[in-house]
């Protein structure tokens, strides 16, 4: 089914927000081998690993650095190895975790079209401030609040709490989001929204689509092209056609 432009149109977004892991940068990849990429650090065989590694999907850091501690009889604390890990991922978000194509020209776009945006992420903040720095799109951005702060994105805090710090009211502000769950927040809070796919969570991209006003695959469907933005989205040349609006 081809978007309504109407619908978009309607939306006249003012405010922005943005996810960072999976909506702005392409960082998924290096979480999902991070477990294996510390045990070979610290000189664990692929065998002895990989009962472990079988297991870390669904536990958090705190509980794989337990984990680890008890498999391995390491004489390090479990929050000594937290913070290996997260040290490791951070030298990812300091050197290599890229921006998404077309992220960049996006963002210039609702700047120039007087967009305000700001960052509501999950990431630990000194890694937004070190990989959007190093992208060169952190002053895109007016802040950034943390999950750390607010809570999970199962609950809407962090988003009322931008919306606090525009001075704006939730109809009046997009989010940009990859996760479902957050997708749902958001909208049952009375935001429009904006889901983008992530390669590593595509079995979820029918139910982003439905719950979502307007979805894209690749930013560069909606910025690279000659035409200016309107409205904080992009009129592309060829229109809006690879847009979906949610049935």
């Amino acid at each position: 089914m081809k978007f309504d432009s109407s619908r978009m149109w309607q939306m006249h977004p003012a405010f922005a927000i943005f996810d960072m892991d999976g909506t702005l940068v392409d960082s998924m990849k290096y979480w999902m081998r991070l477990g294996e990429e510390y045990l070979r650090m610290k000189g664990v065989s692929d065998a002895d690993a990989a009962p472990v590694l079988a297991r870390l999907a669904e536990q958090t850091i705190s509980q794989s650095s337990a984990l680890m501690v008890r498999t391995f009889h390491w004489n390090i604390t479990p929050q000594e190895v937290a913070d290996e890990i997260n040290g490791l991922m951070q030298e990812h978000y300091r050197r290599d975790v890229p921006l998404k194509q077309g992220v960049r020209a996006y963002l210039g776009g609702l700047a120039a079209a007087g967009v305000r945006c700001c960052v509501a992420s999950a990431s630990d903040p000194d890694n937004v401030r070190l990989c959007l720095g190093r992208s060169r799109v952190a002053d895109a951005f007016e802040f950034s609040l943390s999950c750390e702060v607010y809570g999970s994105k199962n609950k809407p805090d962090i988003y009322l709490a931008c919306a606090r710090r525009f001075g704006a009211a939730p109809q009046d502000i997009v989010v940009y989001e990859d996760a479902l769950y957050a997708l749902r927040t958001a909208k049952a809070a009375g935001f429009s929204t904006v889901g983008i796919l992530d390669a590593w969570d595509r079995q979820e991209w029918p139910l982003i689509r439905e719950v979502s006003d307007a979805v894209t695959e690749d930013f560069r469907t909606f910025s690279g092209r000659e035409e200016p933005f309107r409205d904080g989205l992009c009129r592309l040349s060829g229109g809006l056609d690879s847009l979906r609006k949610r049935k």
